[in-house]
């Protein structure tokens, strides 16, 4: 209950829904959920200690995420992802290259179908294998740490039909050049590629900055 219960809120807070600076009320968060405050508190001292709310005797809890958090969360992935891919290009196997292939062929059926949520399982599986590949256990634990906001990121940009497009069509590069065992061409096309998205998304969560501003 308390990890679901903190993905919620963690997921809320990434993607803007809950804005930099708003309080965040246990009882009415907790009943518009269905539960008790209990687990909700609990996975506010998770947040606390992620940076991402602070608490304040006799105030309450505020969201402390804001657009230029969630860029050093980008670029902290462009830098994982990319030494990751750089890696899985000296070191993938003939059996991964298959499978990152039979996932791009399945990623080019959903942009048909537009499954956002299936594309984003798809996305996330193909990075999955290139991880795999890397054979790096250390970067594979610190890109694990930054999940739910990849899951959040990719969820806000791929809801774009352009930027569906567009994902498959890097991945295809990244792809290419792993296969082609080039680590350096696969290492600047994932960094091109988290970048591009992760600004895209950085434009989002501004915008939801700038509306609460406003109101």
């Amino acid at each position: 209950m308390r990890s679901h219960v903190y993905g919620l809120v963690r997921d809320a807070i990434l993607s803007g829904k809950l804005k930099s600076g708003e309080k965040l009320n246990e009882r009415q968060l907790a009943g518009s959920l269905g539960i008790s405050t209990t687990p909700l508190k609990e996975a506010f001292r998770i947040l606390e200690a992620e940076g991402l709310v602070r608490s304040e005797p006799r105030r309450g809890i505020y969201v402390t995420f804001d657009p230029a958090q969630a860029e050093e969360m980008m670029l902290a992935r462009a830098a994982i992802e990319s030494m990751i891919a750089r890696q899985a290009a000296k070191r993938v196997s003939e059996e991964q290259i298959l499978r990152m292939r039979a996932l791009l062929i399945e990623m080019r059926t959903g942009l048909e179908t537009v499954d956002v949520l299936e594309l984003i399982n798809l996305n996330e599986r193909f990075h999955n294998v290139i991880h795999e590949a890397s054979g790096c256990a250390y970067l594979r634990r610190l890109q694990g740490g930054q999940s739910i906001y990849n899951h959040t990121a990719r969820l806000s940009v791929l809801s774009e039909e352009r930027e569906r497009f567009l994902a498959v069509e890097e991945h295809e590069a990244i792809a290419d050049a792993i296969a082609e065992r080039k680590p350096d061409l696969a290492e600047q096309r994932m960094r091109d590629h988290v970048i591009r998205s992760g600004e895209k998304h950085l434009i989002r969560v501004s915008q939801s900055e700038d509306q609460k501003d406003r109101a």
